[in-house]
């Protein structure tokens, strides 16, 4: 008996010895992975944290206008110290309230909930801490498997080895998902409550600390009910773990938190502007779309926040009753080329096609300034006379014939002068200089002023019948309303990458190129001022009368019409504006449901963007010198001339005989008389191929 309980005790001792022995070598085989693993973590270094960081787009007055969004994914990185001090102790109180006393993963934690799982029969608590967390949002996808887990707590291991605790806290939630595309507490700030993640109140901040534990189920905007318990459950474990009171508590549990309505949420600015933006980056800039979407950019832009609400509201409020019809506006700055506004259309969500940059449409009576400059460097004036009449021109050795119409078939049967014939846009008075200098001289200036649409040596072009884009027509305006000095549209002034370094800056001394001259540009742009000069009116009243009582300042400019577009460009010293409206499919314009909404988006618009500027002229230049002379002869104007016009001339070049018709020596003549005496009304058969000519327009 007394062997056999020995015997029992031996092999108990044996059984004991095994154990410790075993546990000794687990223990020994721990610690050894252990320091493996430690060391491992340590030899990698630092876990490279390539966050994807949405790109910022600022305008000229560095106020965000814009973000990227990709693939649905909204993320602004913010600082720890710019996240409010509720948000980041609620944040710790509900997720890892040891979180500044361990070493990546919680021990006390993980048995602690080990032990609640086996009591239960399933998953009720999780044991992931905050370092755990980012590991995964970083690092790892969110399927649940023991590889993922492992790999997740060895990314913890060496983040806690690399990366200060506040570090970890800040990337932790800068990634955490808030539900509703938005990413980090920045987002998730501005997307519940539009404001600042700095600027949480308590309330809101434990309702924020609560999401993040399920999404979509804990979403105040997909159940403020479920979000309300949850917020009930932070703010509890806030006054247990001492961040705050009960008072404090209860006081947060009972305020009315009020959401941002999704019909009030901040709508994406200027968007087609944006889109030129983005391909600015990348075939000037040099940058990938992944970049530029992810990157973390801060863009800088021309764009004028101010300017462009007023062109999208100038367009709706103008166009309201007529949803078919389209629109498109640019506004630059002359002097530079800045673009201040772009509207590519009256809808993005509807249709991204951006019609002003990419459409070309025909400019109509918008390309007579280019014409009319071609002339004045081929010796016409302002005063230079041509018969306004119905006429059929014949090319081709007579195979071919022509017969332009002015608006409406009104004709003055008479002499008009170039100053008059630009502000009612007469047709024939156009056709007729265009064949009188050349065909040659009208495509040399539109290439000078940045048209490089080619353009076909054909009479109708002188009524704007090629297609051409609105930024080439912008442009080339904007060359007029800079004394000849050509500049290039640009978006983008400077841009930065997420740390702040710069990686482009636009040169500040690229210089507008000198390309038509000084002198006749400022001729050139006066007389564009004589389409809001009732005095200009003959048989016909100036294009711009019917918006003239809106302008309270000089303007000059052009509109044109065709049966499928409606225009108006024109520019102060400080602006220069183009607008167009009309259909994508070339369906013909109504004309009376469809005209006029063109100039007046213009002048409403113009005198809304210009409001805070100084009013100014243009100055004449050294070489011009001005003569207030009769529209009708284009002579020195007398007392006795009941309407008159001031225009500029080359000095040497200004009239000097005084008005016939109003003069000392007046004297009666018939019109035979009159078209006898103008010598160089003698028109020039060119040697040119004609084709279909549409009809012309004014």
């Amino acid at each position: 008996m007394g062997s056999r309980v020995a015997r029992m005790r031996n092999r108990k001792r044996k059984r004991r010895s095994f154990f410790f022995r075993s546990l000794a070598y687990a223990v020994f085989i721990a610690g050894i992975a252990g320091i493996a693993i430690l060391g491992l973590a340590k030899l990698l270094g630092p876990p490279p944290l390539h966050v994807p960081i949405n790109s910022t787009f600022y305008d000229d007055n560095e106020v965000v206008i814009a973000k990227t969004n990709q693939a649905g994914i909204n993320r602004e990185w913010v600082p720890l110290e710019d996240i409010s001090d509720e948000l980041i102790k609620a944040t710790i109180a509900i997720e890892d309230k040891r979180f500044y006393h361990h070493h990546g993963f919680d021990i006390k934690r993980i048995v602690a909930s080990a032990i609640k799982n086996i009591k239960a029969g399933a998953k009720v608590e999780g044991a992931s801490t905050i370092t755990m967390q980012y590991a995964r949002n970083v690092f790892l996808s969110h399927e649940k498997t023991w590889t993922r887990k492992l790999k997740e707590t060895f990314y913890a291991i060496r983040l806690e080895l690399h990366y200060s605790k506040d570090e970890i806290l800040e990337g932790y939630l800068n990634t955490i998902y808030y539900g509703h595309g938005a990413y980090g507490v920045e987002e998730a700030a501005n997307y519940y409550f539009q404001k600042s993640a700095k600027h949480l109140t308590l309330s809101e901040a434990s309702m924020l600390a609560g999401i993040p534990k399920g999404p979509t189920y804990y979403s105040p905007e997909n159940s403020f009910e479920k979000a309300k318990q949850r917020q009930e459950l932070v703010l509890e474990a806030m006054a247990n773990t001492g961040y705050i009171t009960k008072s404090e508590q209860a006081k947060a549990k009972s305020e009315n938190l009020t959401l941002v309505r999704k019909e009030n949420r901040k709508k994406k600015e200027a968007p087609y502007f944006l889109d030129v933006v983005e391909e600015a980056l990348i075939e000037e800039v040099g940058l990938s779309k992944e970049t530029i979407e992810a990157g973390g950019l801060n863009v800088y832009t021309t764009l004028n926040a101010s300017m462009q609400k007023k062109a999208e509201a100038w367009i709706e409020k103008t166009m309201k009753n007529n949803d078919e019809l389209q629109a498109a506006l640019i506004s630059l700055d002359p002097k530079t080329g800045a673009i201040k506004a772009l509207v590519g259309g009256r809808n993005y969500e509807k249709s991204s096609f951006n019609r002003a940059t990419k459409a070309k449409r025909a400019p109509g009576s918008t390309i007579k300034p280019l014409l009319y400059y071609a002339a004045l460097e081929n010796g016409f004036t302002p005063s230079t006379p041509l018969l306004s009449e119905k006429t059929t021109f014949t090319f081709n050795d007579g195979k071919e014939t022509y017969s332009p119409n002015n608006y409406g078939n009104r004709y003055a049967n008479d002499f008009i002068t170039l100053a008059q014939a630009l502000a009612v846009s007469d047709n024939t008075y156009a056709v007729k200089t265009h064949i009188l200098i050349g065909f040659d001289k009208l495509i040399d200036v539109a290439k000078k002023v940045g048209i490089t649409t080619k353009l076909p040596k054909y009479p109708s072009l002188a009524l704007g019948t090629e297609p051409v884009s609105m930024l080439e027509l912008t442009q080339a305006y904007a060359t007029f309303a800079n004394y000849g000095k050509k500049v290039e549209p640009y978006v983008i002034e400077k841009v930065t990458d997420a740390n702040g370094k710069i990686i482009y800056e636009r040169k500040q001394d690229q210089k507008a190129k000198q390309v038509l001259d000084e002198d006749l540009a400022f001729i050139m742009t006066h007389l564009m001022k004589g389409m809001f000069d009732r005095n200009l009116n003959g048989y016909t009243t100036v294009t711009g009368s019917s918006i003239q009582s809106i302008l309270t300042r000089p303007m000059a400019g052009k509109s044109g019409t065709t049966e499928t577009d409606s225009w108006m460009i024109g520019f102060t010293p400080q602006l220069v504006t183009a607008v167009w409206t009309g259909y994508d499919k070339g369906k013909t314009l109504h004309p009376i449901n469809d005209t006029g909404y063109a100039k007046r988006i213009w002048a409403h618009y113009m005198e809304d963007a210009l409001q805070s500027m100084p009013v100014v002229d243009f100055e004449p230049t050294s070489r011009t010198v001005g003569v207030k002379i009769d529209p009708l002869t284009g002579q020195k104007a007398t007392e006795k001339c009941k309407q008159t016009f001031y225009a500029y001339y080359i000095k040497g070049t200004e009239p000097t005989d005084v008005c016939p018709l109003h003069g000392e020596n007046k004297h009666e003549q018939s019109p035979q008389e009159n078209k006898e005496k103008k010598w160089w009304e003698i028109l020039l058969k060119p040697f040119v191929e004609t084709s279909t000519i549409k009809m012309p327009e004014r």
